[in-house]
């Protein structure tokens, strides 16, 4: 795809510089690689062609090339915004999942330091100003990156909903989009090729994490701590490593958000709440969840991507603490989520 892409480019008479191999969970050393080409060549515009990963380092490159420091400290540890000029970014978008062809996140993976951060940019023009959908994009996908992208966008919107007691509606467009993955991602899983459903599945990824259902939220987004926390220290697939953190995680935190797991256990997964307790109807939400998850052919554990019990304590070490959800965890506890998570 970049091939015809850049052939295009050049038939118009663009000046073409190529950031080759940008690989996913894009480290530190591969943005300070690209901030250099870019300034060598003068670049205007940067186009992101590939999936969430190459999206997201366009837009970390985009903030970085006229920064007079190091990118790291200021976007990443310090969590500041830009003040210097920064480079348009468009997006050709070959993988679904991350959502990051309409937001302005970007997570880059500093292995020195043993963390993988994202920073969410609060000015939009760091968004991509246009991004290209074409499902036909992503068919050549294996069926391990597919699912890996389908729980992805499942995961996001999962982060949004739970959190907050109130009546939202944002959570009723959060629940409709669920549904649409679950549906989707089981045609998918028998047929890759049906465009339909790869368009639907590539549509909800980008409402899943574009901000819209995150209206009136807290957020919790613990679970992309623990599994880029996970992804920092072996390296593994960024949804694969969300799915394998999630069930032990929701069922810890279960008692302490009960009324939005029986709400999700009822909306989402239709359960039956005659002649249950509400711990019953949410404890048959989340096994439904896992039985889908397992139907799809995803990780449910960490020691399959690559994870031991010595580890744990390193994964422990990079997970940020989030207050935004229903429990706010201590140490512990998240060691406690890890051991169960292999």
């Amino acid at each position: 795809m970049s091939d015809a892409v850049i052939d295009i480019l050049k038939k118009n008479d663009k000046n073409v510089a190529e950031i080759a191999s940008v690989m996913p969970n894009p480290t530190i050393e591969k943005l300070y690689e690209g901030m250099e080409i870019t300034r060598q060549h003068k670049a205007e515009f940067i186009l992101a062609v590939g999936g969430g990963s190459v999206c997201d380092y366009s837009k970390a490159l985009s903030v970085s090339v006229n920064c007079d420091e190091d990118p790291w400290e200021k976007y990443y540890v310090r969590f500041e915004e830009p003040s210097c000029e920064t480079l348009p970014v468009g997006c050709v978008l070959t993988m679904v999942g991350t959502g990051s062809e309409m937001n302005a996140g970007s997570v880059i993976t500093n292995h020195d330091a043993k963390l993988k951060i994202g920073h969410v940019f609060a000015d939009e023009k760091i968004m991509p100003r246009f991004s290209i959908l074409n499902p036909e994009y992503t068919m050549t996908l294996s069926h391990y990156q597919m699912v890996s992208g389908i729980y992805d966008i499942f995961n996001h919107i999962c982060e949004q909903y739970f959190s907050g007691e109130d009546d939202n509606t944002s959570d009723y467009v959060s629940e409709g989009l669920m549904k649409s993955v679950i549906h989707s991602s089981r045609i998918a899983n028998q047929n890759p090729q049906d465009y339909e459903t790869r368009s639907n599945i590539m549509w909800t990824a980008t409402w899943a994490l574009n901000t819209l259902v995150s209206r009136g939220k807290s957020e919790d987004w613990m679970v992309h701590m623990l599994g880029q926390a996970a992804g920092a220290i072996i390296n593994a697939t960024h949804g694969m490593t969300l799915a394998a953190v999630s069930f032990p995680y929701y069922k810890y935190i279960m008692p302490y958000g009960l009324p939005k797991f029986v709400r999700f256990a009822e909306n989402v997964w239709d359960v039956d709440p005659a002649g249950k307790s509400d711990e019953q109807i949410a404890t048959e939400g989340l096994d439904a969840m896992k039985a889908w998850m397992e139907e799809l052919g995803l990780v449910m554990n960490l020691t399959e991507l690559g994870a031991t019990e010595a580890s744990i304590e390193d994964i422990a070490n990079a997970t940020i603490i989030l207050e935004g959800g229903y429990k706010v965890l201590g140490r512990e506890e998240v060691v406690r989520i890890l051991k169960g998570s292999l």
